[in-house]
Protein backbone atom coordinates (compact mmCIF):
# COMPACT_ATOMS: atom_id res chain seq x y z
CA UNK A 1 0.00 0.00 0.00
CA UNK A 2 1.37 3.41 -1.00
CA UNK A 3 0.95 5.57 2.09
CA UNK A 4 1.10 8.87 0.20
CA UNK A 5 -1.78 7.75 -2.04
CA UNK A 6 -3.69 6.66 1.05
CA UNK A 7 -3.13 10.09 2.62
CA UNK A 8 -4.31 11.90 -0.51
CA UNK A 9 -7.42 9.70 -0.68
CA UNK A 10 -8.38 10.34 2.96
CA UNK A 11 -7.97 14.11 2.61
CA UNK A 12 -9.93 14.11 -0.66
CA UNK A 13 -12.79 12.25 1.03
CA UNK A 14 -12.75 14.82 3.84
CA UNK A 15 -12.93 17.70 1.36
CA UNK A 16 -15.84 16.08 -0.47
CA UNK A 17 -17.72 15.72 2.81
CA UNK A 18 -17.34 19.40 3.68
CA UNK A 19 -14.20 19.65 5.81
CA UNK A 20 -12.69 23.12 5.48
CA UNK A 21 -9.18 21.82 6.17
CA UNK A 22 -7.42 18.75 7.44
CA UNK A 23 -4.16 16.93 7.98
CA UNK A 24 -3.02 13.46 8.92
CA UNK A 25 -0.06 11.39 9.95
CA UNK A 26 0.46 7.76 8.93
CA UNK A 27 3.04 5.36 10.29
CA UNK A 28 3.84 1.90 9.05
CA UNK A 29 6.61 -0.32 10.31
CA UNK A 30 7.78 -3.24 12.38
CA UNK A 31 9.58 -3.72 15.66
CA UNK A 32 11.43 -6.56 17.34
CA UNK A 33 12.76 -7.19 20.84
CA UNK A 34 14.37 -10.19 22.47
CA UNK A 35 15.20 -10.63 26.14
CA UNK A 36 17.80 -12.95 27.68
CA UNK A 37 18.00 -13.64 31.40
CA UNK A 38 20.61 -15.87 33.02
CA UNK A 39 21.55 -17.18 29.61
CA UNK A 40 18.04 -18.26 28.63
CA UNK A 41 15.61 -16.66 26.20
CA UNK A 42 12.94 -14.97 28.29
CA UNK A 43 10.92 -13.19 25.60
CA UNK A 44 10.74 -12.61 21.88
CA UNK A 45 8.36 -10.02 20.48
CA UNK A 46 7.84 -9.09 16.84
CA UNK A 47 5.11 -6.72 15.74
CA UNK A 48 3.95 -4.84 12.69
CA UNK A 49 2.24 -1.48 12.93
CA UNK A 50 0.09 0.66 10.72
CA UNK A 51 -1.87 3.60 12.02
CA UNK A 52 -3.40 6.86 10.86
CA UNK A 53 -4.18 9.95 12.90
CA UNK A 54 -6.61 12.33 11.18
CA UNK A 55 -7.43 15.91 12.15
CA UNK A 56 -10.31 17.64 10.38
CA UNK A 57 -11.60 21.19 10.65
CA UNK A 58 -15.09 22.59 10.28
CA UNK A 59 -14.27 26.27 10.34
CA UNK A 60 -12.35 26.81 13.56
CA UNK A 61 -13.71 23.67 15.19
CA UNK A 62 -11.68 20.50 14.91
CA UNK A 63 -11.45 16.87 15.98
CA UNK A 64 -8.65 14.31 16.02
CA UNK A 65 -9.17 10.55 15.66
CA UNK A 66 -7.08 7.51 14.79
CA UNK A 67 -7.52 4.16 13.07
CA UNK A 68 -5.59 1.06 12.03
CA UNK A 69 -8.18 -0.07 9.47
CA UNK A 70 -7.13 1.16 6.03
CA UNK A 71 -9.82 -0.52 3.91
CA UNK A 72 -11.73 1.83 1.64
CA UNK A 73 -15.07 1.32 3.38
CA UNK A 74 -13.57 1.73 6.83
CA UNK A 75 -11.78 4.95 5.82
CA UNK A 76 -15.00 6.41 4.44
CA UNK A 77 -16.76 5.83 7.76
CA UNK A 78 -13.70 7.05 9.67
CA UNK A 79 -13.57 10.35 7.77
CA UNK A 80 -17.30 10.91 8.22
CA UNK A 81 -17.16 10.24 11.96
CA UNK A 82 -14.17 12.56 12.39
CA UNK A 83 -15.89 15.40 10.59
CA UNK A 84 -19.07 14.90 12.63
CA UNK A 85 -16.99 15.20 15.80
CA UNK A 86 -15.35 18.36 14.51
CA UNK A 87 -18.71 19.98 13.82
CA UNK A 88 -19.81 19.19 17.39
CA UNK A 89 -16.68 20.76 18.95
CA UNK A 90 -16.48 24.34 20.21
CA UNK A 91 -14.67 26.77 17.91
CA UNK A 92 -11.14 27.86 18.83
CA UNK A 93 -9.84 31.05 17.17
CA UNK A 94 -6.23 29.84 17.42
CA UNK A 95 -6.77 26.46 15.78
CA UNK A 96 -5.97 25.67 12.16
CA UNK A 97 -3.20 24.56 9.85
CA UNK A 98 0.00 26.58 9.46
CA UNK A 99 0.21 29.25 6.78
CA UNK A 100 0.85 27.60 3.43
CA UNK A 101 3.90 29.79 2.81
CA UNK A 102 5.56 28.37 5.93
CA UNK A 103 5.40 24.71 4.86
CA UNK A 104 8.57 22.80 4.05
CA UNK A 105 9.66 23.14 0.45
CA UNK A 106 11.84 20.04 0.40
CA UNK A 107 12.52 16.91 2.45
CA UNK A 108 16.27 16.52 2.99
CA UNK A 109 17.82 13.09 3.48
CA UNK A 110 19.11 13.02 7.08
CA UNK A 111 20.53 9.50 6.88
CA UNK A 112 18.03 8.08 9.37
CA UNK A 113 17.88 4.55 7.97
CA UNK A 114 20.26 1.60 8.11
CA UNK A 115 19.56 -0.91 5.35
CA UNK A 116 23.08 -2.30 5.13
CA UNK A 117 22.63 -5.16 7.61
CA UNK A 118 19.91 -7.72 8.21
CA UNK A 119 20.42 -9.69 11.42
CA UNK A 120 19.00 -13.16 11.94
CA UNK A 121 17.08 -14.04 15.09
CA UNK A 122 20.09 -15.99 16.33
CA UNK A 123 22.40 -13.00 15.82
CA UNK A 124 20.06 -10.70 17.73
CA UNK A 125 19.81 -13.13 20.63
CA UNK A 126 23.58 -13.58 20.59
CA UNK A 127 24.12 -9.85 21.15
CA UNK A 128 21.89 -9.83 24.20
CA UNK A 129 23.54 -12.98 25.55
CA UNK A 130 27.03 -11.59 25.00
CA UNK A 131 26.13 -8.42 26.92
CA UNK A 132 24.81 -10.37 29.90
CA UNK A 133 27.77 -12.78 29.88
CA UNK A 134 30.19 -9.85 29.78
CA UNK A 135 28.53 -8.38 32.86
CA UNK A 136 28.90 -11.64 34.80
CA UNK A 137 32.51 -12.07 33.66
CA UNK A 138 33.46 -8.54 34.71
CA UNK A 139 33.23 -9.03 38.47
CA UNK A 140 32.53 -11.97 40.77
CA UNK A 141 30.13 -9.79 42.75
CA UNK A 142 27.69 -9.81 39.82
CA UNK A 143 25.49 -12.66 41.04
CA UNK A 144 22.20 -12.14 39.23
CA UNK A 145 20.62 -10.33 36.33
CA UNK A 146 17.34 -8.68 35.45
CA UNK A 147 18.16 -9.49 31.85
CA UNK A 148 19.61 -8.16 28.65
CA UNK A 149 17.59 -7.01 25.66
CA UNK A 150 18.26 -6.35 22.00
CA UNK A 151 15.67 -4.42 19.99
CA UNK A 152 15.33 -2.94 16.55
CA UNK A 153 12.62 -1.15 14.61
CA UNK A 154 11.97 0.37 11.20
CA UNK A 155 9.26 2.83 10.33
CA UNK A 156 7.89 4.94 7.49
CA UNK A 157 6.28 8.24 8.47
CA UNK A 158 3.97 10.27 6.23
CA UNK A 159 2.45 13.67 6.94
CA UNK A 160 0.01 15.35 4.57
CA UNK A 161 -2.43 18.26 4.75
CA UNK A 162 -5.10 19.92 2.66
CA UNK A 163 -2.74 22.77 1.75
CA UNK A 164 -0.97 20.44 -0.66
CA UNK A 165 1.95 19.29 1.47
CA UNK A 166 2.82 15.60 1.57
CA UNK A 167 6.15 14.39 2.90
CA UNK A 168 7.57 11.09 4.08
CA UNK A 169 10.74 9.67 5.61
CA UNK A 170 12.04 6.34 6.91
CA UNK A 171 13.80 5.62 10.22
CA UNK A 172 15.52 2.69 11.89
CA UNK A 173 16.54 2.15 15.52
CA UNK A 174 18.77 -0.38 17.26
CA UNK A 175 19.26 -0.75 21.00
CA UNK A 176 20.99 -3.04 23.47
CA UNK A 177 20.69 -2.96 27.27
CA UNK A 178 21.58 -5.05 30.31
CA UNK A 179 20.67 -4.82 34.02
CA UNK A 180 23.04 -6.75 36.33
CA UNK A 181 22.56 -7.35 40.07
CA UNK A 182 25.52 -7.37 42.46
CA UNK A 183 25.80 -8.81 45.99
CA UNK A 184 28.22 -8.15 48.86
CA UNK A 185 27.98 -8.72 52.63
CA UNK A 186 24.26 -9.43 52.42
CA UNK A 187 23.50 -6.29 50.43
CA UNK A 188 22.33 -6.16 46.82
CA UNK A 189 22.42 -3.43 44.19
CA UNK A 190 21.32 -3.12 40.58
CA UNK A 191 22.21 -0.73 37.78
CA UNK A 192 22.18 -0.74 34.00
CA UNK A 193 23.77 0.40 30.78
CA UNK A 194 22.43 0.71 27.26
CA UNK A 195 23.24 1.86 23.76
CA UNK A 196 20.74 3.18 21.20
CA UNK A 197 21.46 4.33 17.66
CA UNK A 198 19.95 4.71 14.20
CA UNK A 199 22.74 2.62 12.66
CA UNK A 200 23.70 -0.83 13.82
CA UNK A 201 27.40 -0.10 13.26
CA UNK A 202 27.18 2.81 15.72
CA UNK A 203 25.81 0.63 18.52
CA UNK A 204 28.26 -0.03 21.35
CA UNK A 205 29.73 -3.51 21.29
CA UNK A 206 27.77 -6.01 23.38
CA UNK A 207 30.80 -6.77 25.54
CA UNK A 208 31.33 -3.09 26.28
CA UNK A 209 27.67 -2.60 27.25
CA UNK A 210 27.86 -5.53 29.66
CA UNK A 211 31.13 -4.40 31.21
CA UNK A 212 29.88 -0.84 31.72
CA UNK A 213 26.66 -2.12 33.31
CA UNK A 214 28.66 -4.30 35.70
CA UNK A 215 31.01 -1.46 36.60
CA UNK A 216 28.08 0.84 37.38
CA UNK A 217 26.44 -1.86 39.49
CA UNK A 218 29.35 -2.91 41.71
CA UNK A 219 30.32 0.68 42.46
CA UNK A 220 27.02 0.99 44.36
CA UNK A 221 27.82 -1.80 46.82
CA UNK A 222 28.25 -0.74 50.43
CA UNK A 223 26.34 2.52 49.95
CA UNK A 224 25.59 4.69 52.98
CA UNK A 225 24.07 8.04 53.86
CA UNK A 226 25.85 11.31 54.42
CA UNK A 227 25.00 14.09 56.85
CA UNK A 228 22.72 16.91 55.75
CA UNK A 229 24.78 19.76 54.28
CA UNK A 230 25.29 22.14 51.39
CA UNK A 231 27.95 21.01 48.93
CA UNK A 232 28.88 20.91 45.23
CA UNK A 233 26.93 18.40 43.16
CA UNK A 234 28.26 16.79 39.98
CA UNK A 235 25.67 15.26 37.63
CA UNK A 236 26.89 12.42 35.43
CA UNK A 237 25.75 12.83 31.78
CA UNK A 238 22.58 10.73 32.11
CA UNK A 239 21.49 12.75 35.14
CA UNK A 240 22.53 16.09 33.63
CA UNK A 241 20.21 15.24 30.73
CA UNK A 242 17.34 15.07 33.24
CA UNK A 243 17.94 18.73 34.07
CA UNK A 244 17.54 19.53 30.39
CA UNK A 245 14.22 17.70 30.37
CA UNK A 246 12.93 20.13 32.98
CA UNK A 247 14.24 23.02 30.88
CA UNK A 248 12.56 21.61 27.77
CA UNK A 249 9.25 21.34 29.58
CA UNK A 250 9.51 24.93 30.77
CA UNK A 251 10.10 26.36 27.27
CA UNK A 252 7.43 24.30 25.49
CA UNK A 253 4.52 26.24 24.08
CA UNK A 254 1.73 24.54 26.03
CA UNK A 255 3.41 25.22 29.40
CA UNK A 256 3.86 28.87 28.45
CA UNK A 257 0.34 29.70 27.31
CA UNK A 258 -1.05 27.80 30.30
CA UNK A 259 1.28 29.86 32.52
CA UNK A 260 2.71 26.75 34.20
CA UNK A 261 6.38 27.49 33.48
CA UNK A 262 9.07 29.03 35.66
CA UNK A 263 10.51 30.53 32.46
CA UNK A 264 7.38 32.45 31.44
CA UNK A 265 8.23 35.91 29.99
CA UNK A 266 11.98 35.37 30.41
CA UNK A 267 13.11 35.65 26.78
CA UNK A 268 16.20 37.86 26.74
CA UNK A 269 16.93 37.29 30.43
CA UNK A 270 19.88 35.50 31.98
CA UNK A 271 18.70 32.08 33.15
CA UNK A 272 22.00 30.20 33.29
CA UNK A 273 25.71 30.74 33.84
CA UNK A 274 27.99 32.29 31.24
CA UNK A 275 29.18 29.75 28.73
CA UNK A 276 25.93 27.76 28.77
CA UNK A 277 24.59 27.00 25.29
CA UNK A 278 21.56 24.76 24.82
CA UNK A 279 20.17 23.94 21.42
CA UNK A 280 17.50 21.89 19.74
CA UNK A 281 18.77 20.65 16.38
CA UNK A 282 16.48 18.49 14.24
CA UNK A 283 18.82 18.07 11.29
CA UNK A 284 21.85 16.29 12.76
CA UNK A 285 22.50 13.38 10.37
CA UNK A 286 21.61 9.95 11.79
CA UNK A 287 20.67 11.36 15.21
CA UNK A 288 17.81 9.77 17.15
CA UNK A 289 15.66 12.91 17.27
CA UNK A 290 16.25 14.13 13.72
CA UNK A 291 13.44 14.61 11.21
CA UNK A 292 13.18 16.66 8.00
CA UNK A 293 9.84 18.30 8.83
CA UNK A 294 7.75 18.62 11.96
CA UNK A 295 4.29 17.27 12.80
CA UNK A 296 2.61 20.08 10.87
CA UNK A 297 4.75 19.99 7.74
CA UNK A 298 6.99 22.91 8.70
CA UNK A 299 10.73 22.64 8.02
CA UNK A 300 12.75 21.61 11.05
CA UNK A 301 15.85 23.57 11.99
CA UNK A 302 18.48 24.37 14.58
CA UNK A 303 17.08 26.43 17.45
CA UNK A 304 19.48 27.98 19.97
CA UNK A 305 17.35 28.24 23.11
CA UNK A 306 20.04 29.30 25.58
CA UNK A 307 22.96 31.38 24.33
CA UNK A 308 25.77 32.19 26.73
CA UNK A 309 23.32 31.81 29.62
CA UNK A 310 20.54 33.92 28.12
CA UNK A 311 17.15 32.51 27.10
CA UNK A 312 16.77 33.24 23.38
CA UNK A 313 13.92 31.03 22.17
CA UNK A 314 10.98 28.90 23.19
CA UNK A 315 9.94 25.66 21.43
CA UNK A 316 6.62 26.21 19.66
CA UNK A 317 4.09 24.55 17.41
CA UNK A 318 1.58 26.56 15.37
CA UNK A 319 -1.18 26.58 17.98
CA UNK A 320 1.00 27.65 20.91
CA UNK A 321 2.74 30.24 18.72
CA UNK A 322 -0.60 31.84 17.84
CA UNK A 323 -1.69 31.82 21.47
CA UNK A 324 1.56 33.60 22.42
CA UNK A 325 1.64 35.97 19.44
CA UNK A 326 4.85 34.37 18.14
CA UNK A 327 6.00 32.15 15.25
CA UNK A 328 6.34 28.37 15.25
CA UNK A 329 9.89 27.11 15.72
CA UNK A 330 9.22 23.94 13.70
CA UNK A 331 8.88 21.81 16.84
CA UNK A 332 5.40 20.37 16.40
CA UNK A 333 5.23 16.75 17.47
CA UNK A 334 2.32 14.57 16.48
CA UNK A 335 0.80 11.42 17.91
CA UNK A 336 -2.06 9.55 16.31
CA UNK A 337 -4.85 10.53 18.71
CA UNK A 338 -3.77 13.98 19.91
CA UNK A 339 -3.35 17.36 18.31
CA UNK A 340 0.18 18.63 17.62
CA UNK A 341 2.18 19.99 20.52
CA UNK A 342 5.68 21.42 20.81
CA UNK A 343 8.43 18.95 21.62
CA UNK A 344 12.20 18.62 21.41
CA UNK A 345 14.12 16.90 18.61
CA UNK A 346 17.84 16.58 19.45
CA UNK A 347 18.03 18.72 22.58
CA UNK A 348 21.44 19.07 24.19
CA UNK A 349 23.83 21.13 26.26
CA UNK A 350 26.93 21.97 24.29
CA UNK A 351 30.03 20.35 25.80
CA UNK A 352 32.81 22.24 27.50
CA UNK A 353 36.52 21.44 27.46
CA UNK A 354 37.01 19.83 30.88
CA UNK A 355 37.37 16.03 31.18
CA UNK A 356 34.95 14.52 33.73
CA UNK A 357 37.89 13.21 35.76
CA UNK A 358 39.11 16.79 36.23
CA UNK A 359 35.64 17.89 37.31
CA UNK A 360 35.67 15.27 40.06
CA UNK A 361 39.19 16.33 41.07
CA UNK A 362 37.94 19.91 41.46
CA UNK A 363 35.50 18.90 44.24
CA UNK A 364 36.84 19.12 47.77
CA UNK A 365 33.78 17.50 49.30
CA UNK A 366 30.60 16.80 47.40
CA UNK A 367 28.26 14.44 45.57
CA UNK A 368 28.48 12.72 42.18
CA UNK A 369 24.90 11.85 41.18
CA UNK A 370 24.30 8.62 39.26
CA UNK A 371 20.56 8.11 39.78
CA UNK A 372 17.54 10.25 40.59
CA UNK A 373 14.07 9.27 41.77
CA UNK A 374 10.79 10.90 42.68
CA UNK A 375 8.84 13.71 41.06
CA UNK A 376 9.62 16.63 43.36
CA UNK A 377 9.97 19.31 40.70
CA UNK A 378 7.50 22.22 40.57
CA UNK A 379 7.29 23.39 36.91
CA UNK A 380 5.71 26.71 37.93
CA UNK A 381 8.31 27.81 40.49
CA UNK A 382 11.28 25.65 39.47
CA UNK A 383 11.66 24.27 42.99
CA UNK A 384 13.61 21.03 42.80
CA UNK A 385 13.80 18.14 45.27
CA UNK A 386 14.59 14.57 44.24
CA UNK A 387 15.87 11.38 45.79
CA UNK A 388 19.43 10.61 44.73
CA UNK A 389 21.99 7.83 44.58
CA UNK A 390 25.62 8.43 43.80
CA UNK A 391 29.23 8.54 44.91
CA UNK A 392 30.77 10.74 47.60
CA UNK A 393 33.83 12.79 46.69
CA UNK A 394 36.48 13.84 49.19
CA UNK A 395 39.68 15.61 48.24
CA UNK A 396 38.94 15.22 44.54
CA UNK A 397 38.53 11.45 44.74
CA UNK A 398 35.53 9.13 44.90
CA UNK A 399 35.60 7.52 48.35
CA UNK A 400 32.34 5.56 48.76
CA UNK A 401 28.82 5.13 47.32
CA UNK A 402 25.83 6.91 48.90
CA UNK A 403 22.08 6.34 48.85
CA UNK A 404 18.88 7.35 50.66
CA UNK A 405 19.59 11.05 50.25
CA UNK A 406 17.73 13.98 48.70
CA UNK A 407 19.14 16.88 46.72
CA UNK A 408 17.25 20.16 46.61
CA UNK A 409 17.43 23.61 45.06
CA UNK A 410 15.70 25.73 42.44
CA UNK A 411 16.22 25.07 38.75
CA UNK A 412 16.95 28.71 37.94
CA UNK A 413 19.56 28.86 40.69
CA UNK A 414 20.97 25.51 39.61
CA UNK A 415 21.43 26.59 35.98
CA UNK A 416 22.94 29.90 37.08
CA UNK A 417 25.35 28.09 39.40
CA UNK A 418 26.77 25.65 36.87
CA UNK A 419 30.52 25.97 37.39
CA UNK A 420 31.97 23.47 34.93
CA UNK A 421 30.74 21.59 31.86
CA UNK A 422 32.44 18.38 30.78
CA UNK A 423 33.74 17.47 27.36
CA UNK A 424 31.97 14.10 27.38
CA UNK A 425 28.75 14.76 25.45
CA UNK A 426 27.38 11.62 23.79
CA UNK A 427 24.06 11.65 21.94
CA UNK A 428 22.72 8.39 23.33
CA UNK A 429 19.15 9.69 23.34
CA UNK A 430 17.10 12.61 22.06
CA UNK A 431 18.00 14.71 25.13
CA UNK A 432 21.66 14.66 26.15
CA UNK A 433 24.25 16.51 28.18
CA UNK A 434 27.85 16.15 29.31
CA UNK A 435 28.94 16.00 32.95
CA UNK A 436 27.85 19.12 34.85
CA UNK A 437 29.06 20.55 38.16
CA UNK A 438 26.73 22.79 40.17
CA UNK A 439 28.50 24.95 42.75
CA UNK A 440 26.20 24.23 45.69
CA UNK A 441 22.96 22.40 46.47
CA UNK A 442 21.30 21.18 49.64
CA UNK A 443 21.96 17.50 50.30
CA UNK A 444 19.63 15.97 52.88
CA UNK A 445 20.82 12.79 54.58
CA UNK A 446 21.13 11.81 58.22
Amino acid sequence: MDLTELAADALDQARQRGATAGDLVIASGESFSAGIRLGKVEKIQNSQEKRMGLRLFAGQSSAMTSTANFTHAALQAFVTETLDLAKATAADPFSGLPDQSDLAQDVPDLDLTDTSVSLTLEEKLARAQEAEEAAFASDSRITNSEGAEFANASREMVYANSLGFCGSYHTTNFSLSVVPVASQDGGMQRDYWYSSQRKLEDLEAAKAVGQKAAERTVRRLGAKQVRTQEAPVVFEPEMAASLLRHLAGAISGSALYRKTSFLLDKIGEKIAADGIFVEDHARIPAALGSKPFDGEGLPTRQNIVVENGGLTSYLLDTYSARKLGLQSTGNASRSFADTPTASTTNFFLRPGTTPPEDIIRSVRSGLYVTELSGFGVNPVTGDYSRGAVGLWIEGGEVVYPVEEITIAGNLLDMFKNIEVIGNDLERRGTISAPTVKIARMTIAGT
